[in-house]
């Protein structure tokens, strides 16, 4: 992965804090300042949320290790532990660090708000938290992500370029994420700030759990409830829910598969965009966040300043002027999959082009 990523970030941050929770005037403001130096010897406890979606366990996870390795000369540690998607097991896996006595936090939270308390429990036993891809409530030292509202309006753009002029000549199905994910709602909300006016929404759902399972389902209820003929396209938050939707569409044998969005850039969504199956998805820098995270992980368990790395600031609805950076997305189609997934060495040719895919791969010149 590329290490100037990061450096690349500190220029390209100027950006609104789109993903941003909305602040309350009662809030807390988010106390920066470290309570102790742990040397190189540092323990970082990772929690993320689930390992549905491809990218927790075969970036974000990997990808922090390494960054913590090398800012602390090969000594750092890493306790994790991945919630599989239940906000009860996230709390217990907060207990179990605090007990263990990590010196710092990077949780991506199941629930923002249920982890509040147990971000809480963190900062009374001097465990900073780094809140990690979802901005989660409670007193929060850090913060990165991407900027969420606009994975929305590039998904959101995409699908109306898509359409063309026959965006009004049927309906849309919206296939929203999880209503207890932050980021999600900001997704929606960048979406519908495209869509509105210029689509008929004819069905919307937010999937429970971000499964594709429930996707899959929620799109057989939209086929029934308006018919095969009269859907022309199909807003999907994720690459996960996107497959979903896309079996099921071809269960109901449509004559031509009508444009879905995705997110995450994940291996089976680029391979379905390379065979026409899927028309997009949302590409985010996970060597960028997740080289962010490591460095502000270090930084607070050594008892650094934040000041060179974060480069804005971000309010949840507990905690005000949390140092943070928000890393850009870009849309990836056929056309940019050479200058983004490949160039970054997050999929190499090989895996992306399959014997199955080997053909379109060719007719789409990914090289």
């Amino acid at each position: 992965m590329r290490r100037a990523a990061v450096a690349a970030a500190a220029t390209a941050m100027a950006v609104s804090l789109a993903a941003c929770g909305s602040a309350k005037e009662s809030g807390d403001k988010a106390d920066d300042a470290p309570k102790k130096n742990a040397g190189d010897a540092i323990t970082v406890g990772l929690l993320l949320p689930e390992n549905q979606t491809a990218r927790y366990e075969k970036l974000d996870r990997p990808l922090i290790e390494q960054k913590v390795k090398e800012l602390t000369n090969g000594k750092g540690k890493i306790a994790y532990a991945n919630a599989q998607q239940d906000a009860p097991t996230q709390k217990q896996q907060v207990d179990t660090m605090i007990t263990k006595k990590v010196d710092v936090l990077i949780i991506d939270s199941v629930d923002s708000k249920a982890i509040a308390n147990s971000v809480q429990k963190a900062k009374d036993a001097g465990i900073p938290v780094v809140a990690y891809d979802r901005l989660a409530e409670g007193p929060i030292s850090a913060y990165t992500s991407f900027d969420n509202e606009a994975v929305g309006k590039a998904q959101g753009t995409a699908l109306l370029e898509a359409l063309g002029s026959k965006a009004k000549s049927g309906d849309i199905v919206m296939m929203n994420g999880s209503s207890t994910d932050p980021n999600a709602a900001l997704f929606k909300k960048g979406a519908h700030s495209v869509l509105d006016g210029k689509v008929k929404i004819g069905k919307e759902y937010d999937t429970a759990d971000w499964l594709a399972a429930n996707a899959n389902s929620n799109m057989q209820g939209a086929i029934s409830a308006l018919g095969k003929d009269k859907i022309i396209g199909v807003y999907s938050a994720n690459d996960g829910l996107a497959g979903g939707i896309i079996t099921a569409l071809k269960a109901a044998n449509f004559a031509k598969l009508p444009p879905v969005t995705g997110q995450d850039a994940e291996l089976a969504g680029v391979q379905r965009i390379v065979s026409g199956e899927q028309f997009m998805s949302v590409y985010k820098s996970y060597p960028q966040e997740a080289a962010v995270a490591g460095e502000m992980a270090v930084a607070l368990a050594q008892g650094k300043s934040l000041d060179s790395i974060a480069t804005s600031k971000a309010d949840s609805a507990t905690t005000k002027q949390i140092p943070s950076v928000i890393v850009p997305v870009v849309s990836l189609t056929k056309a940019n999959i050479n200058d983004t997934v490949i160039k970054d060495k997050i999929y190499t040719v090989g895996e992306i082009c399959t014997a199955r895919y080997k053909a379109a791969c060719d007719a789409a010149g990914v090289k």
